[in-house]
Protein backbone atom coordinates (compact mmCIF):
# COMPACT_ATOMS: atom_id res chain seq x y z
CA UNK A 1 0.00 0.00 0.00
CA UNK A 2 1.23 3.49 -0.81
CA UNK A 3 1.36 5.48 2.40
CA UNK A 4 1.41 9.08 1.21
CA UNK A 5 -1.34 10.34 3.51
CA UNK A 6 -1.05 11.83 6.96
CA UNK A 7 -2.53 10.49 10.17
CA UNK A 8 -5.05 12.48 12.21
CA UNK A 9 -3.13 13.26 15.42
CA UNK A 10 -4.74 12.46 18.76
CA UNK A 11 -4.06 11.17 22.22
CA UNK A 12 -6.09 8.18 23.41
CA UNK A 13 -8.23 10.25 25.76
CA UNK A 14 -8.95 12.94 23.14
CA UNK A 15 -10.50 10.74 20.46
CA UNK A 16 -13.94 10.76 22.09
CA UNK A 17 -13.90 14.55 22.45
CA UNK A 18 -13.08 15.37 18.82
CA UNK A 19 -15.14 14.43 15.79
CA UNK A 20 -13.83 14.41 12.24
CA UNK A 21 -15.92 14.32 9.08
CA UNK A 22 -14.17 11.88 6.81
CA UNK A 23 -14.96 11.22 3.16
CA UNK A 24 -13.99 7.68 2.19
CA UNK A 25 -11.46 8.11 -0.62
CA UNK A 26 -12.31 6.40 -3.88
CA UNK A 27 -15.87 5.30 -3.17
CA UNK A 28 -19.32 6.85 -3.15
CA UNK A 29 -22.18 5.25 -1.25
CA UNK A 30 -25.87 5.74 -2.00
CA UNK A 31 -27.51 8.74 -0.38
CA UNK A 32 -29.90 7.92 2.49
CA UNK A 33 -32.99 8.46 0.33
CA UNK A 34 -31.66 6.17 -2.41
CA UNK A 35 -32.09 2.39 -2.54
CA UNK A 36 -29.46 0.81 -0.26
CA UNK A 37 -28.62 4.18 1.31
CA UNK A 38 -29.81 3.20 4.77
CA UNK A 39 -28.21 -0.25 4.46
CA UNK A 40 -24.85 1.32 3.54
CA UNK A 41 -24.97 3.64 6.54
CA UNK A 42 -25.97 0.84 8.91
CA UNK A 43 -23.21 -1.45 7.64
CA UNK A 44 -20.53 1.24 7.86
CA UNK A 45 -21.64 2.14 11.39
CA UNK A 46 -21.61 -1.53 12.40
CA UNK A 47 -18.06 -1.95 11.09
CA UNK A 48 -16.46 1.13 12.69
CA UNK A 49 -18.55 2.41 15.63
CA UNK A 50 -16.71 2.38 18.92
CA UNK A 51 -13.61 0.78 17.41
CA UNK A 52 -10.11 2.16 16.96
CA UNK A 53 -9.56 3.38 13.42
CA UNK A 54 -6.47 4.09 11.38
CA UNK A 55 -7.17 7.02 9.07
CA UNK A 56 -4.80 8.06 6.31
CA UNK A 57 -5.80 11.51 5.09
CA UNK A 58 -4.96 12.61 1.55
CA UNK A 59 -6.57 16.05 1.53
CA UNK A 60 -9.86 17.85 1.94
CA UNK A 61 -12.95 18.00 -0.23
CA UNK A 62 -14.92 21.13 -1.01
CA UNK A 63 -17.03 20.61 2.15
CA UNK A 64 -13.92 20.68 4.38
CA UNK A 65 -14.16 16.95 5.08
CA UNK A 66 -10.93 14.97 5.34
CA UNK A 67 -10.60 12.60 2.38
CA UNK A 68 -8.91 9.42 3.39
CA UNK A 69 -8.54 5.69 3.63
CA UNK A 70 -9.91 4.07 6.78
CA UNK A 71 -8.79 0.84 8.38
CA UNK A 72 -10.49 -0.88 11.29
CA UNK A 73 -8.74 -3.92 12.79
CA UNK A 74 -6.59 -4.07 9.64
CA UNK A 75 -9.72 -4.21 7.44
CA UNK A 76 -9.73 -1.68 4.60
CA UNK A 77 -13.19 -0.13 4.92
CA UNK A 78 -13.50 0.92 1.28
CA UNK A 79 -12.77 -2.67 0.21
CA UNK A 80 -15.46 -3.98 2.57
CA UNK A 81 -18.08 -1.50 1.33
CA UNK A 82 -17.35 -2.24 -2.34
CA UNK A 83 -17.36 -6.03 -1.87
CA UNK A 84 -20.69 -5.87 -0.02
CA UNK A 85 -22.19 -3.90 -2.91
CA UNK A 86 -22.84 -0.86 -0.75
CA UNK A 87 -20.77 1.68 -2.70
CA UNK A 88 -19.52 2.56 -6.16
CA UNK A 89 -15.90 2.95 -7.13
CA UNK A 90 -15.60 6.71 -7.63
CA UNK A 91 -13.33 6.34 -10.67
CA UNK A 92 -13.53 10.04 -11.58
CA UNK A 93 -11.48 10.81 -8.45
CA UNK A 94 -9.55 7.60 -7.76
CA UNK A 95 -7.94 5.33 -10.33
CA UNK A 96 -6.75 2.55 -7.99
CA UNK A 97 -7.36 -0.69 -9.91
CA UNK A 98 -8.19 -2.71 -6.80
CA UNK A 99 -11.26 -0.53 -6.19
CA UNK A 100 -12.47 -1.24 -9.73
CA UNK A 101 -11.84 -4.98 -9.20
CA UNK A 102 -13.80 -5.11 -5.94
CA UNK A 103 -16.74 -3.29 -7.54
CA UNK A 104 -16.69 -5.71 -10.51
CA UNK A 105 -16.68 -8.69 -8.12
CA UNK A 106 -19.75 -7.35 -6.31
CA UNK A 107 -21.51 -6.68 -9.64
CA UNK A 108 -20.78 -10.22 -10.82
CA UNK A 109 -22.22 -11.65 -7.59
CA UNK A 110 -25.19 -9.22 -7.76
CA UNK A 111 -24.79 -8.32 -4.08
CA UNK A 112 -26.19 -5.23 -2.40
CA UNK A 113 -27.16 -2.47 -4.79
CA UNK A 114 -25.98 -4.65 -7.70
CA UNK A 115 -29.08 -6.82 -7.21
CA UNK A 116 -30.83 -4.07 -9.21
CA UNK A 117 -30.35 -4.13 -12.97
CA UNK A 118 -29.26 -0.51 -13.32
CA UNK A 119 -28.76 1.20 -9.94
CA UNK A 120 -28.59 4.98 -10.10
CA UNK A 121 -25.16 6.36 -9.27
CA UNK A 122 -25.17 8.74 -6.30
CA UNK A 123 -23.38 11.50 -8.23
CA UNK A 124 -26.11 11.34 -10.93
CA UNK A 125 -28.83 11.28 -8.24
CA UNK A 126 -27.36 14.38 -6.55
CA UNK A 127 -27.06 16.19 -9.90
CA UNK A 128 -30.69 15.37 -10.78
CA UNK A 129 -31.82 16.68 -7.36
CA UNK A 130 -29.87 19.93 -7.92
CA UNK A 131 -31.23 20.34 -11.45
CA UNK A 132 -34.81 19.81 -10.21
CA UNK A 133 -34.49 22.72 -7.75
Amino acid sequence: MRDTGWMIPFENEEILAKKYRIRLRGIDAPESAMPYGKEAKIELTKIVQGKPLRVLVYGEDRYQRCVGDIYCNNIFIQEMMLKKGLAWHYAAYDKRPELETWEKEAKAKRVGLWASKNPEKPWDWRKNKRDAN
